[in-house]
């Protein structure tokens, strides 16, 4: 759970509930695929997105590749993605954990391995894991928006953006950073500056059905249903249009649940939830 959410229960909690469930785009017919590439917005494995259809059966692929040449990093490195996108998190840390142990300082394991524990809500960790895959004079966009978005589930908002702004310096524009920031607005209740960014990252060559979701999201927290129905139905397929705002409404119908629940509820003081 979030670090320093001003509420124990309620909106706030449903704010980042809703952050990470747009984010992992869970029952989303257009999205099936997506995995847990992604806690706030995107960590920047675009190959997550573009698996195979059959998250299962990538998993067996990749599996009997690692167990034929257990000492090859990229297809343990291939078998974690798998297990992530088939939702096999602890089993995906654990698999990762040990090829980093095997080839110490191989920095797309421990970009791996720090994608993982990010999946497996081990924020802090993925974070200094992500911290030794790149360095201050070679550093990746990607994770650097990997490590913003392990601090926004830490709630540290503002470090997290600092960590955004360098992602963007080398990637300008770059619509799953963007969305990164977005949401991270969203998370702190910046719902303005949440859509304004948002707004950006979707208006970029690139952005995928996360970035349409997320955006949708924002606008539907601000009582622009109507809106925001328009934007998950652009451009899309009929069948997928219909269940993405099926899966939108389900979401807004939780945060007027979560806003009942608060009127009852007191606020607590910073730090961990139970």
């Amino acid at each position: 759970m979030l670090q320093q959410l001003p509420q124990r229960y309620g909106f706030a909690r449903f704010l980042a509930s809703a952050a990470l469930s747009a984010t992992l785009v869970l029952g989303l017919c257009s999205c099936q695929t997506a995995g847990t590439s992604d806690i706030t917005g995107s960590l920047g494995e675009k190959t997550e997105t573009s698996r195979a259809a059959d998250p299962r059966r990538e998993v067996e692929t990749d599996r009997d590749r690692f167990r034929a040449n257990p000492k090859d990093a990229d297809a343990a490195l291939q078998y974690g993605k798998a297990l992530r996108a088939a939702g096999q998190r602890s089993q995906a840390v654990a698999l990762l954990e040990q090829a980093t142990i095997a080839h110490p300082g191989n920095k797309a394991l421990l970009a791996g391995y720090g994608r993982a524990l990010a999946d497996n809500g081990n924020f802090q960790q993925a974070f200094d894991v992500l911290s030794q895959a790149h360095t201050p004079d070679d550093p990746d966009w990607r994770i650097l928006s990997a490590q913003g978005t392990a601090l926004d589930q830490l709630g540290r908002y503002d470090e997290a953006r600092q960590y955004y702004a360098s992602a963007l310096k080398i990637a300008p524009e770059e619509p799953s950073v963007l969305s990164n920031l977005g949401l991270s607005y969203l998370l702190s209740k910046d719902l303005p500056k949440a859509e304004e960014t948002l707004h950006r990252a979707y208006s970029r060559a690139g952005a995928d059905q996360r970035v349409r979701l997320n955006l949708a999201l924002v606008v539907g927290l601000q009582g622009r249903l109507a809106e925001a129905e328009s934007i998950l139905k652009a451009d899309q397929p009929a069948e997928e249009a219909v269940a993405n705002v099926a899966y939108l409404k389900r979401l807004l119908s939780r945060k007027e649940n979560a806003r009942a629940d608060a009127d009852n509820i007191p606020v607590a003081v910073t730090g961990r939830p139970d």
